[in-house]
């Protein structure tokens, strides 16, 4: 499985490419995954600090990168008030890079006019537009501060040499049957898969296929022959106790022709 989730992970595009919003895009290296190793990697984290062992892990293999620190709480008067995800050097330049990671999966909302506050989480709270606010005014800021200068001169690193990136991942979800959707200056080789209202699911279009439902730590996996799959009239009763907790759920679906799809089944 870790395997599976570091190649998830390499292969996820990146939610913009070079500088937007006033925050550099990561440009991810070259990684051999034929010759990686992995180390287990605790399920019982919550996904993004799952994907945090998934990127340190690839860029130990990288031969382009050192990691200077990873997972670094800043403190303040006793009281943590954040973590400095990395600090990467490279080793072409020897330059230093504080690299904020986020792994994302957001669905589509096209009844929202302005691109940038149409991605949001399938369960509608997690908002690209508010993370990419905290990243910039928050999580690279913290660096600055009194704390946060104090954590790093504690490693013999100057902030003021740091440059700040930000590797951003995320799967997008389109609506069902509306495949030209404008999420410009975002990159659109994010689009992994589609959402689908309950009721909509719950037709003729769906019955003949098979479905998987993914755990949190498969979330970032492609779907595969590796599960077992139910079928739709199986799934339903799955999906219905979902719904009552306002969860939506993730499938895999598995065609007829053997094609499989990644998509969100939302409750509202």
């Amino acid at each position: 499985m870790v395997l599976e989730q570091c190649i998830g992970f390499y292969n996820t595009a990146p939610l913009w490419l070079n500088k937007q919003f006033g925050i550099q895009q990561f440009k991810f290296p070259f990684v051999d995954l034929s010759t990686l190793t992995t180390k287990k990697i605790p399920t019982n984290r919550r996904l993004g600090h799952q994907m945090e062992f998934v990127f340190q892990q690839l860029m130990s293999h990288s031969e382009r990168y050192n990691i200077i620190l990873y997972n670094l709480p800043v403190e303040d008067d006793k009281r943590t008030v954040g973590e400095i995800d990395f600090i990467l050097k490279n080793m072409e330049n020897e330059e230093l890079i504080h690299i904020e990671l986020t792994y994302k999966f957001y669905i589509i909302d096209t009844s929202i006019s302005e691109p940038i506050h149409r991605l949001m989480g399938p369960n509608r709270r997690d908002m690209f537009f508010t993370k990419m606010e905290k990243i910039k005014n928050h999580q690279f800021e913290l660096l600055h501060s009194p704390a946060g200068k104090k954590a790093l001169q504690s490693k013999n690193i100057n902030p003021e040499e740091l440059e700040h990136q930000c590797c951003f991942k995320a799967q997008l979800f389109v609506p069902y049957q509306i495949t030209d959707v404008h999420i410009r200056p975002l990159n659109k080789d994010c689009v992994t898969g589609f959402w689908i209202r309950f009721d909509d699911f719950n037709s003729s279009d769906f019955k003949q296929h098979k479905y998987y439902i993914p755990t949190k730590s498969q979330w970032v996996v492609s779907p595969s022959d590796k599960v077992t799959y139910k079928s739709h009239f199986e799934i339903l009763m799955d999906i219905n106790l979902r719904m009552l907790n306002k969860n939506a759920p993730m499938l895999w679906m598995k065609k007829d022709d053997g094609a499989y799809e990644k998509l969100f089944v939302v409750w509202w």
